[in-house]
Formats: structure tokens, C-alpha cells, sequence
């Protein structure tokens, strides 16, 4: 079956973004706009970011995640170190974030490499967790074949039952992930296709901006 999308189009107009006005540190202007977009009534989850890394495989593969915290110089995100990214990031830590806005018009892809948070760290954010989602951690050997639905609702129970009278243990296999940005790439849609792209890039300790094609 083939299927003609060609008239799937829309007007790039909501915004402008040149040089004069950037600030020199990008998490400047990455805060500036992820607050526009938490702020925004039609986005649902303005800390959903697409990560992609290199598969053992060689293939590249990306998934949405939650970013839970931002630092100066970081991207923070949780996951079972045993997964599929996990292990993709144990060999190969080069991986890129993409944040996309549609609402906005605006997208910002940022370069990064990512390296395991202190487990004071991950125990802190496991701590803030509800108590369902402390149990899947347990519960679910992420990214590993399954039997059934039902398999996984029994672990669930298994570990409910396990820890019903005391405090969940951070697993040893679970924990964050600091993504340290090595180059943002910020996008504006503007019209007649001709949108706004302002590349920030690291040399030594001063960011350097440059304006790509569309």
C-alpha cells in the first residue's frame, strides 16, 4: 500500500530566533524555552526527550525518556543500567537528546556523553519515587523477553509481597544517567521553510555560536 502525504504541511510563524539576541551559555536559552514549554497548556510532558545511542548491534536507536534533572553542565535521566541503553551506553557513551515542541515550533538537539550519576545521587532521586514505580523497578528485567503480561504482574506481586513492611532498596542494576553536552543545536520554525538553526559548540571553556541552512 502506498500513501500519499504530500499535503501534510503547516506554516512555520510563532517565533524568531537570531544572534543578536541569544544568550552566550546555551542552558540559558535551553531553561528560557523549556519553561515556555512546561508552561504550555498543550504540552503534556515538556521533559520528554528522544535519546538516541549506538546499539551493540551498530545500529542506532532512539526511545523517549523523562529528563528529571538539569544542571549546569548536565541532563539527568533514570534507567535500568541492564537495558537496551544501558548496555548501548557502557559501550559506546556518545549519545544525542532531542527535545521537540511542536506547540512552539521549536525543536533542540543536543550532543552529549553520558556517564553513570553517584549512587548517593540515583538513591535520592529512587527515593522520590511512588512506591509502584520502586516496585517495577524491581519487577521488570527491562529490555530482556518476557513470557506474558501475567509473568510481569507476578513479579510485581512478588515484590510487593517481598517489601510490604519496609522501605524499597535501590536496586544495584538501576540508576541515573548525567548526559554533559559537547553541542546544542536550537530550532525555530520560521516561514517559507527557511527556519531558524543556532548551534552552540564548546571550545575550551567559551561557547561558540554559528547559524546552519535550514
Amino acid at each position: 500500500m502506498q500513501r500519499d502525504l504530500h499535503d501534510l504541511r503547516k506554516s512555520y510563524d510563532k517565533d524568531a530566533l537570531v544572534e543578536q539576541t541569544a544568550p552566550q551559555e546555551p542552558i540559558e536559552l535551553f531553561n528560557t524555552w523549556f519553561d515556555e514549554a512546561k508552561q504550555h497548556e498543550l504540552i503534556e510532558e515538556a521533559n520528554a526527550m528522544s535519546l538516541t545511542t549506538i546499539g551493540v548491534d551498530g545500529f542506532p536507536k532512539n526511545r523517549i525518556v523523562l529528563l528529571k534533572e538539569i544542571t549546569d553542565n548536565s541532563f539527568v535521566f533514570y534507567t535500568n543500567y541492564g537495558s537496551e541503553k544501558g548496555l548501548a551506553i557502557e559501550g559506546n557513551n556518545h549519545v544525542c537528546i532531542h527535545f521537540f515542541w511542536p506547540a512552539l515550533e521549536r525543536q533542540i538537539i543536543i550532543k552529549a556523553i553520558a556517564s553513570k550519576v553517584s549512587r548517593e545521587q540515583s538513591q535520592a532521586y529512587y527515593s522520590s519515587r511512588p512506591r509502584g514505580s520502586q516496585l517495577g523497578a524491581w519487577a521488570s528485567a527491562q529490555s530482556t523477553v518476557v513470557a506474558s503480561r501475567e509473568h510481569l504482574e507476578a513479579e510485581l506481586a512478588y515484590f510487593d509481597q517481598k517489601y510490604k513492611d519496609g522501605d524499597i532498596p535501590l536496586p544495584d542494576f538501576w540508576g541515573g544517567y548525567a548526559c554533559v553536552p559537547i553541542s546544542y543545536e536550537f530550532w525555530q520554525g520560521r516561514p517559507n521553510r527557511l527556519h531558524d538553526r543556532l548551534v552552540y559548540e564548546k571550545n575550551e571553556e567559551k561557547w561558540n555560536i554559528k547559524r546552519l541552512a535550514p
